[in-house]
């Protein structure tokens, strides 16, 4: 793939993957981006996962032309985008290796060598001339690891953006972005909004025309949708307007609670209703809906005195990840001693700018008459 006239795609799909770092569902797959500079001076983007190495070396080797490359520059030491840095450095031993300082210490842990005498150590502003193309470098710590840079070809306006902008599918999936994206971040990336908030800021003083992720497809058209949702998201902002009802139920009377609800928004006219049952969907896809809309319903069982299992691990999985600035509506059953909406709202107090619903819904074991009032004046309330 030529993403300009100089700089080429030699990344790698991955459909052998079931769990993304042992715990994302990624039906289709994933790609590893790398990439290759082709100037005066070569320089290469970042390796792939360790099971793609004679793939990516083949795709860089095809690339190459009889080049040999002059640098390899190191993004970002996660294993998925760095496990061929050692093949590389004694593959092309002419070449230096480019990184911040941190990457060159997680280096020396996990290859016992930092590269003292092929090593250029890079902060944010530094450049690196390969003829007419000259490379910016921009800290990126914590997006989502510290030790993480980004690389910006001012010739071809092209930001290299790490991990930033990437999402879960391999590049030959036909699946809309956005989705996935968002799965993507609020999953791995999410809880770093200040830092991603800071990197656009840097990003904004570039005229980039391109941007080159290492996860998901290469972007070069309507660029400012994509920053627009990055905004969003990382400001913890509301993207769309709607409700999410995500529940446990362990005889059914709770489910049957959230399912009436969702039916008496819709008939109010919201937007969009969104149900998950906590205990049998996708917990990543529950996490990314809390985010990507305004308003959160939260129905469970008292179970142990607590609260049921899979909500509590929604719970943290969202105050993990900064949840904030949202309207929540708690749901609780109970047979004889309901306790599950205290519980709940203990777990969610140090989210912040978080709105409670008025209206207390309250089930002992079934839905009933007085249920249903209770139901049809919350749905009237979150319409």
């Amino acid at each position: 793939m030529n993403i300009t006239n100089d700089i080429r795609y030699i990344g790698v799909n991955d459909h052998e993957i079931d769990l993304f770092e042992g715990q994302f569902d990624v039906p289709n797959g994933m790609a590893y981006n790398s990439y290759v500079i082709l100037d005066e001076k070569v320089a290469v983007l970042d390796t792939v996962d360790r099971r793609f190495g004679e793939q990516w070396l083949g795709n860089l080797e095809a690339e190459l032309g009889g080049k040999t490359p002059d640098y390899l520059i190191i993004q970002h030491m996660e294993p998925d985008h760095s496990s061929h840095i050692a093949t590389f450095m004694a593959k092309y031993p002419q070449a230096n290796v480019v990184a911040s300082a941190g990457a060159f210490h997680m280096m020396k842990n996990v290859f016992g060598s930092d590269y003292a005498e092929r090593k250029t150590v890079v902060t944010d502003g530094s450049s690196l001339t390969l003829g007419k193309h000259t490379l910016v470098f921009l800290t990126a710590p914590m997006v989502h690891w510290p030790e993480v840079i980004m690389t910006y070809d001012a010739t071809d306006k092209v930001l290299f953006s790490a991990d930033g902008f990437g999402k879960f599918g391999a590049l030959d999936a036909e699946e809309d972005w956005a989705c996935e994206a968002r799965r993507y971040y609020f999953g791995i990336v999410g809880k770093f909004g200040a830092q991603v908030q800071a990197v656009l800021k840097k990003a904004a003083a570039l005229d980039i025309q391109t941007i080159c992720p290492l996860h998901g497809p290469v972007l070069s058209e309507n660029l400012a949708y994509y920053l627009n949702l990055y905004n969003i998201w990382s400001s913890y902002g509301v993207e769309s307007d709607g409700v999410v009802i995500a529940y446990t139920s362990v005889y059914g009377s709770t489910k049957q609670a959230a399912l009436l609800l969702a039916d008496k928004l819709r008939e109010k006219g919201c937007p969009k209703v969104t149900v998950t049952d906590l205990a049998r969907e996708d917990m990543h896809e529950a996490v990314e809906d809390a985010f990507r809309y305004g308003k959160l319903v939260l129905a469970t069982t008292t179970y142990n005195g607590e609260i049921f299992p899979f909500m509590k691990q929604f719970i943290d999985n969202l105050v993990e990840r900064k949840y904030q600035n949202r309207t929540v509506a708690l749901i609780e059953n109970g047979m004889w001693a309901p306790t599950a909406a205290k519980v709940m709202q203990k777990l969610l107090e140090s989210a912040a700018g978080i709105t409670y619903a008025a209206t207390a819904v309250k089930l002992k074991g079934a839905v009933n008459a007085e249920v249903e009032a209770q139901l049809d004046a919350l749905a009237e309330e979150l319409k």
